[in-house]
């Protein structure tokens, strides 16, 4: 996991799969109610079209009618970094001394008076403008329209995740080889993005936390300097044509303690159980149930403080989340995080993280760097 959002990259795979998206884009807006669909730069607008988007002052957005063609309005001055998309949508220009707003509203026609699904993403100074434009229009989240399309992966998408996995596996078994006692996380954390870029990746994240910054989940470095008997948990990702990676392992340095070496084996046999758990059918909730039942007859109940996974692709963090509440299915195609750990302030933290992706008949990684407590120099 991460608290940083990455960078989005436009995609190479060509019109084809672009179109197809936003055909069942609209059969869920029929499905759903939708009349109109307005997405502006997020992985979302990525997903659908192929291009990311330029996020700006002004306004540049996919206006996407339930029946009809796809348009985008765009600012004049940046159409041309649409060229791939000419065959794929209507591209609608304006120009600076015209409405943004008006432009889409008469692209919207009767949708004016319908329901707009507005993407999560889009600015809120954006929405507010096109309320006033279309002051008659029921509003809604655009993110559960796009939610059933995005969660189930093509094959296309899971070998690029997978792609971007063994990449950054590989930056970790070449990272066990050096010695770090001396380094700032600082640093450890610039040699492990270092890595990453050396293997083709657009590094994303890392978060380095080294003794008791290992206790706070979300670490991202520090001036501490890493020393014997310290744990050190290194979260980190980039991403491959947009796709992204996301794992965290944790290695000691010098020997551990006896205490470690048991939290340690109680974190990893709780990230055994809940890949274990993974299957088509199965809810959400139990996943992050089958981690949180080992680590809490460890005796490491209250130390396990966040959820056991969340949903990768395009984005960092997206749905499907493994969380306690969350009763939706797992189906064939999802993929997502299995990252339970411990936390003990002022001590350290130990988390292991791999993405999982479900299958037809159970579960595959997609990380394979050793799980094994590594013990550094």
């Amino acid at each position: 996991m991460s608290s940083l959002a990455p960078p989005l990259q436009d995609s190479v795979a060509g019109p084809a799969p672009y179109a197809d998206r936003l055909r069942r884009a609209q059969a869920e807006m029929t499905r759903q109610g939708i009349d109109l669909l307005v997405v502006g730069a997020s992985a979302d607008l990525l997903y659908l079209v192929g291009y990311a988007g330029h996020e700006s002052e002004r306004l540049s957005v996919l206006v996407l009618p339930r029946d009809g063609a796809p348009h985008y309005v765009v600012p004049g001055l940046e159409a041309p970094l649409l060229h791939d998309q000419r065959d794929l949508l209507e591209i609608v220009p304006w120009e600076e001394t015209e409405d943004p707003a008006a432009k889409v509203t008469a692209i919207a026609g009767s949708a004016a008076l319908g329901t707009i699904a507005v993407g999560d993403e889009l600015w809120s100074v954006f929405t507010l403008r096109l309320q006033r434009a279309m002051p008659r229009a029921r509003w809604a989240e655009g993110g559960q329209l796009l939610r059933p399309l995005r969660m189930i992966k093509d094959e296309r998408e899971i070998a690029l995740l997978a792609d971007a996995a063994r990449r950054t596996d590989e930056t970790w078994e070449e990272f066990l080889t050096f010695s770090i006692t001396g380094l700032t996380e600082w640093q450890v954390r610039d040699h492990l993005l270092a890595l990453l870029a050396a293997r083709g990746l657009q590094p994303v994240f890392c978060n380095v936390g080294s003794g008791p910054n290992g206790a706070s989940p979300h670490q991202t470095a520090s001036d501490r300097v890493i020393g014997p008997g310290d744990a050190v948990v290194c979260d980190w990702g980039g991403t491959l044509e947009g796709y992204n990676s996301d794992v965290t392992r944790t290695a000691q340095v010098g020997e551990p303690s006896p205490e470690f070496v048991r939290a340690y084996e109680a974190v990893l046999a709780a990230n055994q159980a809940a890949f274990e758990a993974v299957r088509p059918g199965v809810l959400c909730q139990d996943i992050d149930r089958a981690a949180r039942r080992v680590l809490t007859q460890a005796g490491y109940g209250d130390a396990f403080i966040h959820r056991t996974g969340h949903g990768l692709g395009l984005s960092l963090h997206e749905e499907p989340y493994l969380v306690e509440g969350n009763t939706l299915p797992l189906a064939a195609g999802m993929v997502f995080s299995d990252e339970p750990g411990v936390y003990f302030p002022g001590q350290f933290g130990i988390r292991i993280e791999d993405t999982v992706v479900c299958t037809a008949d159970g579960a595959r990684r997609l990380n394979e760097a050793t799980r094994t407590l590594r013990v550094m120099g």
